[in-house]
């Protein structure tokens, strides 16, 4: 089917969308000129709404071209006064955009997007509010610039928001970020599904690229989508006062209405788990735990290289000095509380009361850089080598073993391999002279050793179960304390 298809039908919907899309470019183009925010949030003139049906009309066309000759829609949607912010689950491709071009409703968009030819004038028709990457202070605008128009009383237009933040593949809705929940407003939860099969949909990052997937779904004969509009959420005033806990209750309703479970892990975590450098993070391992307990505690992405870079000051200062948890605090500058006691006792294997805060740095550095191994193993050198610049095996031992957020690992092999003189220690620069040589050298010396020792030591090159984090399924996600497995001797 897909070879015939390929032959016949697909240039021809491929080109025809295409002409939709130049079409409709025009009448966005002359729409958009001279509009300011004042002229926004008037209500719109009497040939804006000529043309805002002449693009949904040819936004639905392009996608009748893609083989979605019908979709279905549940429920009614809401008024901008009533409602003035969508979020829209579960996100996992850019098919999603067809609800957005039939509400022409506001997105959240990176501002390079603008530039984008074509494109990016339709983007602007819609009155996105616009991130920039090069603005340090990006977030904090985004979060002032949507509360701004969401209590607007209706005067700007609804945003539609997903607040997963990232593609999955629909079988579970993953942490919802806070942004479109701090307004404190009612939201009007939308939820998406693709019942086709095979599926042809699903855009994330692993697995088929963009031109892939709009291949294969332009092959099929048909495609179907269901658009359903739940009712309209109204918070509590406990969850005006607290974001994430509204985040966390709309999306306990979205993933009812679509029969799915939840899991507590975010885009963040999945990018951890499946980083592409020579480590990667066995199935076991406690390092999702401790990033979840590292935004628990209120360490920010934007400035967390810049702690790391203060910790590890102080970590090189305290050399091999071991501190208790007042200790630990005192050193990160956060008060004793549930979430400090929680990571304290992660590295607390001994269960002595004390830990050593080279490891924190250590598993501080591969949540903030996941793809960047020897910069988190040059950084683990400089906390453990001796005066003359060395470490030992036991020393390499630790270093990769926090590295991994495993309890145990035997480097014995890779210590042997780097040591070529047999001198018992060695330096950074004979590690990073082997590790050019060798760059897969973890599948060739650590989990080759491991795999079949019933260390449950699994590399996250394995197929996934559930498209979001190699063996982290949904259905255990319940299980708080599984993460914690370094503690255990």
């Amino acid at each position: 089917q897909i070879a015939f298809m390929t032959l016949t039908l697909f240039p021809i919907r491929l080109f025809f969308a295409a002409f939709m899309m130049l079409l409709a470019w025009p009448f966005a183009f002359i729409a958009s000129m001279g509009s300011d925010e004042q002229e926004l949030e008037k209500p719109l003139c009497w040939w804006r709404k000529i043309v805002d049906i002449l693009l949904k009309a040819i936004m639905r066309m392009m996608w009748l071209a893609g083989g979605f000759h019908w979709i279905n829609v549940k429920g009614r949607r809401a008024l901008p006064a009533e409602a003035a912010i969508l979020t829209v689950a579960p996100h996992s491709s850019y098919f999603d955009a067809i609800p957005v071009t039939m509400t022409f409703a506001s997105i959240v968009m990176k501002a390079e997007s603008k530039d984008i030819p074509v494109w990016g004038t339709l983007i602007k028709y819609i009155r996105p509010v616009f991130v920039s990457r090069s603005d340090q202070d990006s977030r904090r605008k985004t979060v002032e610039e949507i509360k701004r128009r969401a209590q607007s009383h209706g005067k700007w237009p609804q945003i539609m928001i997903f607040p997963e933040g990232t593609c999955t593949n629909r079988s579970c809705l993953i942490t919802f970020k806070p942004g479109a929940f701090i307004p404190g407003v009612p939201v009007q939860p939308v939820v998406l599904r693709y019942p086709n099969k095979p599926d042809t949909i699903t855009w994330t990052w692993q697995g088929p690229g963009a031109f892939e997937i709009l291949w294969l779904t332009l092959c099929q004969f048909h495609n179907s989508v269901e658009i359903e509009f739940l009712p309209v959420y109204t918070p509590s005033e406990e969850e005006r006062k607290n974001p994430v806990l509204y985040a966390n209750n709309v999306r306990r309703v979205m993933a009812e209405a679509l029969g799915v479970p939840v899991t507590d892990y975010t885009f963040e975590d999945c990018q951890l788990a499946l980083a592409e450098g020579q480590l990667r993070l066995p199935s076991d391992t406690c390092l999702l735990e401790f990033a979840k307990l590292v935004r628990s505690l209120g360490l920010k992405p934007e400035t967390l290289e810049d702690d790391l870079d203060k910790y590890a000051a102080s970590a090189m200062e305290m050399k091999k000095e071991k501190v208790n948890l007042k200790e630990f605090s005192a050193y990160l500058e956060f008060p004793v509380s549930q979430t400090l006691e929680s990571m304290f006792a992660l590295f607390d294997e001994k269960e002595d009361g004390v830990i050593d805060i080279r490891e924190f740095v250590v598993a501080l550095s591969v949540v903030c850089k996941p793809s960047k191994t020897l910069e988190t193993i040059q950084l683990a050198f400089q906390l453990y080598q001796s005066e003359g610049g060395t470490v030992t095996e036991e020393d390499l031992a630790c270093i990769l073993k926090t590295a991994m957020g495993v309890s145990q690992i035997d480097v014995t092999h890779l210590f042997r391999a780097v040591d070529e003189e047999e001198k018992g220690k060695i330096t950074y620069d004979d590690f990073y002279t082997f590790a050019v040589l060798h760059p897969h050298f973890a599948e060739e010396y650590l989990y080759a050793d491991q795999m079949g020792a019933g260390s449950g030591l699994e590399t996250s090159s394995l197929s996934a179960p559930n498209g979001i984090c190699t063996d982290f399924s949904p259905d255990s996600s319940g299980d708080r304390r599984k993460p914690l497995q370094k503690k255990l001797n």
